[in-house]
C-alpha cells in the first residue's frame, strides 16, 4: 500500500477523524487507501494555533517518522466547502483511523514504505 508523508500535527488530526481533506499543489488520480505516515518536522505554528480550539496531545505525544494511520482517498478536488480545504488541491479523504506505530522513512509523494 502507498503511504503518504504528512508534518504533524496534520497527521494526527487525519487518523484521529477531524481533518477530512489534505490540502496539497498537486493532483492526484490515487482513489482507496494509503497509510499516513508522519514526517519528522512538526508544523509548530499550526501546533499552537489548534491547540486553542481541539485537544492535541502534548508535543512530545506526538509520533514523527512513521507510519501512524490509514485513510481513505475518495476525490480530489479544487474547492470544498469542509473548513479544512486551503487549497489549491484537496485530497477529500474518508475512513481515517489509527494504526500502531512503524517507524519507516518518508519520501515526497507517494511512496512504497519500507515496513
Amino acid at each position: 500500500m502507498k503511504a503518504l508523508s504528512i508534518k504533524q500535527p496534520w497527521a494526527w488530526l487525519i487518523v484521529q477523524g477531524y481533518k477530512d481533506i489534505e490540502n496539497r499543489s498537486w493532483e492526484t488520480t490515487h482513489r482507496g487507501p494509503f497509510l499516513i505516515h508522519a514526517s519528522k518536522k512538526i508544523d509548530m505554528i499550526a501546533y499552537n494555533e489548534l491547540k486553542k480550539k481541539i485537544n492535541l496531545p502534548d508535543i512530545d505525544d506526538l509520533w514523527t517518522g512513521g507510519i501512524i494511520g490509514q485513510a481513505e482517498i475518495v476525490d480530489c478536488v479544487k474547492k470544498d466547502p469542509s473548513p479544512w480545504f486551503l487549497g489549491p488541491v484537496g485530497f477529500k479523504l474518508e475512513n481515517s483511523r489509527p494504526l500502531p506505530f512503524k517507524p519507516c522513512r518518508g519520501k515526497l509523494s507517494f511512496f512504497d514504505p519500507e515496513i
